[in-house]
């Protein structure tokens, strides 16, 4: 194992959250690379923590599907497949597409705001080069949309499809010309939100989420 990764110590976190947290910040920043093996020992000695939070921390990131756990072979990081990604975007599509039309509806001038603000922030992150900074200001755009439908249920749907979303968004960030296009892309959404038009909205996330697809899958084939 040679990833160059350390684990950042936080005074207010478990040790087995820091750990967690440092493995998954680790596969989705591309540090530890799909099919890579993660041998608790060697974990364990680099982190300089015990096997205990290592074990603990591969099981969350398991479920997260981060992570496969291979009988007689122990653990790797998942990888990512075109089989994986095209079954979350279609739940993602038809989530969008429920989110916008209560949206529109129901936002109010308040959070057409902050959409703006976070379309904005969006765009000031896309200077910073932080992929997992900049993936979580993505997040941020579309949770404000989410946070407007107003429908506990979908957030919770949401909430629990998003950490499989998120290691695809930041594939997807890697390249320049696509964090350019979703910017721009982010403001026409937030337009057609605006307007209360539903339709057009749900035609610019359709159109966001296919350019998403079509670029991962490229990724993939790339490497």
């Amino acid at each position: 194992m040679t990833s160059d990764f350390t684990v950042n110590m936080d005074q207010y976190l478990p040790l087995r959250d820091v750990v967690f947290n440092t493995l998954r910040q680790a596969i989705l920043k591309g540090e530890l690379k799909p099919g890579e093996r993660l041998m608790e020992i060697a974990l364990a000695d680099k982190l300089g923590v015990s096997r205990t939070p290592i074990r603990e921390a591969l099981r969350k990131l398991e479920l997260e599907g981060l992570v496969l756990m291979i009988p007689r072979r122990g653990a790797q990081v998942a990888d990512i497949t075109e089989k994986d990604l095209n079954d979350v975007l279609e739940v993602r599509i038809a989530l969008e597409n429920l989110a916008i039309e209560k949206a529109c509806k129901r936002m109010t001038d308040e959070q057409i705001g902050k959409l703006w603000l976070t379309a904005k922030e969006f765009e000031r992150t896309t200077n910073e080069g932080n992929l997992v900074k900049l993936a979580e200001a993505d997040v941020a755009f579309h949770d404000v949309i989410y946070q407007a439908a107003d429908n506990v249920t979908l957030n919770q749907v949401q909430n629990n499809l998003r950490e499989q979303i998120y290691r695809y968004r930041v594939e997807y960030l890697k390249d320049e010309e696509m964090r350019k296009q979703l910017v721009k892309e982010h403001e026409e959404l937030y337009q057609a939100v605006k307007e209360r038009d539903v339709k057009k909205a749900q035609e610019i996330s359709f159109r966001h989420i296919e350019n998403q697809r079509t670029g991962i899958i490229h990724s993939i084939q790339a490497e």
